[in-house]
Parts: C-alpha cells; structure tokens; sequence
C-alpha cells in the first residue's frame, strides 16, 4: 500500500494548491465573507504555522459540482504553471455517483492526470472516498465507489503519492460530520478531513481527527423518517431537477482563490 505518511518533508512545504470540487472548495463549511472555508483551507493554516509568518502561499481552484475531466481541463495546468510545493487531487467522485458510470474508466483518467501533475510539482497528495454505508442514496454505490478507492490507492503506489485516505477515517462516518444536505461535510467534518491531511504529512496536530463524538440521545422511527422526508424535500428533489436539467452547482462559479498568495 501507499505509504500515508512523509514525516521526512515535515514543515518543508512553502506553497499549496488544491484542486478539485465542492469537497475541496468547502461546501458546508460556511465562512464569514459568505464564501466556504473547507479542509483544504483549513490544512493550508496547519501548513503554513510550521515555517515563517507570511512566507506560506496557497491556492484553491476546486469548483463545485465539477467532473474529473473539467477539473483536467481547468485546473491542473493552472496547478502546473504555479508549481507549487504540494497540491491536493480529489476528484472523480462526482463522475462515480453518476448513473452507468464505470470506476475502471474514471481511474484511467485520474491516473493520467497524476502523471502529469507528478512531473510538475513537488508533492501530489491524493484523496480516496469516503465509506457511504450508512448515506441514505449513496450506500448504494458503496461498491463502485470501493473500487475507484482501491484504483486511487493503487495510482498512489506507482506515483509515490501520500493517500489521504477518507474510507478509513471513521469519525466522518457519524451524521454530525455531514451538512443538513448529506453530501457535503459540516464545519466539524471538514476540520476532521483537515487534521487527518496534515497527520499524512507528519505533522503534529491539535486533535485527533478520529476523536470519537459525544453520544447521541437515541432517534425513534418516526423521528427519522420525518428528516429523511425533509431532506428528500429540501436536497435530493433538487439535486435530481439539476441532474436531468444537465444543470450544475458550480455553473457561473470560478475557483475562489486562483492564485498562490500568502495566507
């Protein structure tokens, strides 16, 4: 398996850009200019605390609800022509959950995009999926979603990438790590995903990222369904409207921190 940690390049990393879609921009992770703040964010603070005050620069350029082959088309020559130290790759898990989609495909892509970035860059950190067992709609794709997490880490082996591995972080797995909508993270989820990057690189963090949650008063049958109608109403109906419309969450939307500048 890939090797998830590279304590040898602690604190050495002088920029970042992450690239990839609505996990890596922050949805559900509002911020207080009314934008997303989200894991990639707050990893670039993690990041920039082990090396001289303002000589950190980072870069965002993941959009909402893009596919694996805009975010090759879009960003990663940007991530080439800024060369950072790092980048972070999360992408192909809006192609995955698409009706027909084959996991075999997507990963011949993905890695195709990883050789490129790795010849440009100094580090490709890249992401599995997350174990959707117990997400109402995507449980049913748990398998295909397996399959692409095992290319992803396999793609990881030949490119000595470190994996940061969000199937086995199982903090993420509990309701409280995901927005009212259930397909992004909440604040907590995204500070979780955060911690657990920068224990990849080696890094000494402030929490553990797999602290377990508080317990939960127990939920009746009826409780439960009541929400899962309200999200039915208020989320899947429509995010189904913009499937069929071929509509997207990122239409009209730019990455919203194209350049590498100091945090």
């Amino acid at each position: 398996m890939a090797d998830d940690s590279r304590t040898e390049n602690s604190g050495a990393f002088g920029s970042y850009a992450a690239i990839g879609d609505s996990f890596t921009e922050g949805v559900g992770d509002p911020g207080p200019d009314g934008g997303f703040v989200g894991w990639a964010d707050r990893f670039a603070v993690l990041l920039a605390d082990r090396i001289p005050e303002h000589s950190f620069r980072y870069a965002n350029l993941a959009v909402r609800g893009r596919l694996l082959d805009q975010i090759v088309e879009e960003q990663v020559p940007r991530a080439r022509e800024l060369a950072p130290d790092l980048v972070t790759f999360c992408a192909g898990g809006n192609d995955i959950i698409r009706p027909g989609s084959d996991p075999d495909d997507v990963a011949e892509r993905f890695e195709r995009a990883v050789a490129d970035l790795a010849g440009s860059v100094g580090t490709v950190m890249v992401t599995t999926g997350f174990d959707t067992r117990d997400v109402p709609v995507l449980r049913h794709l748990r398998g295909r979603i397996a399959t692409y997490t095992a290319h992803v880490r396999a793609i990881a082996d030949r490119y000595d990438c470190p994996v940061l591995d969000l199937w086995s972080l199982k903090s993420v797995q509990d309701r409280r790590a995901w927005d009212a909508d259930r397909l992004h993270l909440s604040p907590e989820g995204h500070t979780r995903v955060a911690l657990r990057a920068a224990q990849v690189l080696g890094l000494e963090v402030p929490a553990d990222p797999d602290q377990p949650w508080p317990p939960l008063p127990p939920r009746g049958a009826l409780e439960v369904r009541r929400d899962d109608i309200q999200w039915a109403r208020e989320h899947l109906v429509p995010w189904i409207g913009r499937r069929l419309r071929g509509e997207s969450s990122g239409d009209h939307v730019e990455a919203k921190r194209p350049d590498l500048l100091p945090l």
